[in-house]
């Protein structure tokens, strides 16, 4: 396995900015311009970094589908910066992690209730919770994360 190096550094951060600012990662083509680099490089770069985090690429083609914390394909995770809601989380505990990227800035996260009761609503600045909706959300996940049994609440 290659080492990591500034090189992927500068290709993570660079594809990340562009979530940030779009809500939609790059495609590798045009990633590689902003890089300097050939397109298969790029490639190759994103692939080394799907291979050291817990993204992936949609399967069977070369999109990007999830670059953590946020999801470029639609997610039941909605995040809203600005009274915009460009983003998708990958995941309920994710999306904790999206308001890091909005200096600053209130996040509001909305999703439903896995469990059938009221949606959730969440607001969070630089990491803060600021607002929850209702009280007592309870995270929840399908992995065992050292649980004896799957599909039980994450507490």
């Amino acid at each position: 396995m290659a080492a990591v190096g500034p090189e992927l550094d500068l290709t993570y951060w660079t594809i990340m900015r562009e979530m940030v600012a779009t809500g939609v990662a790059p495609h590798y083509a045009e990633l590689a311009p902003q890089l300097g680099i050939s397109p298969s490089e790029s490639l190759r770069r994103i692939e080394r970094i799907m291979e050291l985090t817990p993204g992936w690429m949609h399967p069977g083609t070369d999109y990007i589908a999830s670059f953590p914390p946020f999801n470029n394909q639609p997610t039941p995770y909605r995040v809203a910066v600005d009274g915009r809601q460009r983003w998708f989380a990958q995941c309920g505990f994710e999306a904790l992690a999206c308001s890091w990227f909005f200096p600053g800035k209130v996040v509001h996260i909305d999703a439903p209730c896995l469990l059938g009761d009221s949606p959730l609503h969440l607001e969070m600045r630089d990491g803060e919770l600021l607002l929850a909706e209702p009280e007592t959300v309870v995270g929840y996940t399908r992995s065992r994360l050292g649980m004896e049994e799957p599909n039980q609440p994450f507490r």
